[in-house]
């Protein structure tokens, strides 16, 4: 089962993302902010970074930076919904996917569960 480290500051999105990517069948382990997300990242394996861009203490495009070198195997997907903040994210992370708001929990899911199927990510045990 692939393994999801959710980073989203507001928390009623945070939940609804958890709720149903847990229901497509991943493992999602949520986190308010960037800061709290690193810790995971040093402590456990994760397949997947879906983090928000624009967060308070680190936004989601340094974190992707910090975590791509504790864990260069992680894949990264953005959200964000403001669209400036999407061209920012491509320069910086040009592997990453951008996923922007609003969209359909069911496209969300759709997108990751692309990811997984494009990037043949060895299941974990």
């Amino acid at each position: 089962m692939y393994r999801i480290l959710l980073a989203e500051d507001d928390t009623v999105m945070r939940e609804y993302l958890t709720r149903a990517l847990e229901r497509a069948g991943y493992l999602v382990s949520a986190v308010d902010r960037g800061t709290a997300a690193l810790p995971l990242i040093e402590a456990e394996r994760f397949d997947l970074l879906l983090t928000d861009i624009v967060m308070p203490e680190m936004d989601g495009i340094e974190l992707a930076q910090r975590a791509g070198e504790i864990a260069p195997e992680m894949r990264v997907m953005f959200i964000t919904g403001f669209a400036a903040v999407t061209l920012k994210a491509g320069k910086a992370m040009p592997q990453a996917r951008v996923l922007s708001k609003p969209f359909h929990l069911r496209e969300l899911v759709m997108e990751v569960d692309r990811l997984f199927e494009l990037e043949q990510i060895p299941l974990r045990p």
